[in-house]
């Protein structure tokens, strides 16, 4: 049962391989914690249910963790719905614990001016590579699964854009600005030099032409960052953030940076409406009339 809900994901949502593999090690666990076959949790009402989350609070899980696996059994007691085999879901008698509000990581604009503004003297097509993925990370917001699934045809630095699948199977536009089409213009002279950058084969490639996978590129990011000594948490997903909070705080408006970063709503943007200590001084200083 649970392997026909995640075919159903994979094939008719086309959920991410990390959001499956999240999806199934939360199922396993609710069929472990009851000691059933996955196709008795049918049977599961919400009282049980609920003890199960209340059980894994008191082990000492965030709310944000029994969250995420609450909306697995959401998802999962929806297609049996959706299926017929139920009802209504249970879920929906169940209260989730609210999550404790925590601002996105990112990094401050001088801490990327090293790794970003030099230009790539290593030839080597893998170099080429790293660096382009790092440049388009932060040029863009794109986030990994976008990068890694982009394909040649995706990439059009004649018209200085990109086109990303993102959740739920929701394409976007991103504009590339002239710095970053420079970079990509590289990056495609090395492509082509070892590969034949076909228009559906992979963008970004390993060593041996296959399509780069999550692991290789977040330790070619966290590497990067490292190399130039950026302090932190080093991941693709920070600089998402940072691009983020950079465009907010250069002027750029919410629906924006909405946009661009794929959110279907504008409250998931919304975070991004806090300020840096740095912003908030320069501001001070400048506006008190105290300050000097």
């Amino acid at each position: 049962m649970v392997t026909r809900f995640l075919q159903y994901l994979r094939s008719e949502k086309r959920y991410s391989a990390h959001t499956l593999r999240a999806y199934e090690s939360d199922l396993q666990q609710l069929v472990a914690y009851f000691g059933i076959a996955d196709n008795e949790l049918v049977a599961l009402g919400h009282k049980p249910l609920r003890a199960w989350f209340s059980e894994l609070i008191a082990q000492g899980l965030s709310a944000r963790s029994v969250n995420r696996k609450i909306s697995s059994a959401s998802a999962f007691y929806s297609y049996l719905v959706k299926e017929g085999q139920l009802a209504q879901n249970p879920i929906e008698k169940v209260t989730a614990p609210k999550n404790a509000k925590r601002l996105p990581v990112f990094y401050r604009e001088e801490q990327l001016h090293a790794l970003l503004d030099h230009d790539c003297d290593d030839s080597s097509y893998e170099q080429q590579r790293n660096h382009a993925m790092v440049e388009l990370f932060y040029g863009t917001g794109m986030r990994l699964s976008e990068l890694t699934g982009l394909c040649c045809k995706d990439v059009d630095v004649d018209a200085q854009a990109v086109k990303v699948l993102g959740k739920g199977s929701k394409q976007r536009i991103i504009p590339l600005n002239p710095n970053l089409c420079k970079e990509l213009r590289r990056y495609l002279e090395a492509l082509s030099a070892h590969f034949a950058p076909l228009p559906d084969s992979p963008f970004f490639r390993t060593a041996k032409g296959a399509r780069v996978y999550p692991g290789l590129v977040y330790r070619v990011v966290h590497a990067g960052l490292e190399m130039q000594g950026v302090k932190g948490k080093k991941s693709p997903h920070v600089l998402r953030h940072s691009f983020a909070t950079h465009m907010l705080n250069n002027g750029a408006d919410l629906n924006s940076i909405k946009d661009l970063l794929g959110h279907s709503t504008l409250s998931a943007t919304q975070v991004y409406t806090h300020n840096t200590v740095d912003k908030l001084l320069k501001s001070y200083h400048s506006a008190h009339p105290h300050a000097e």
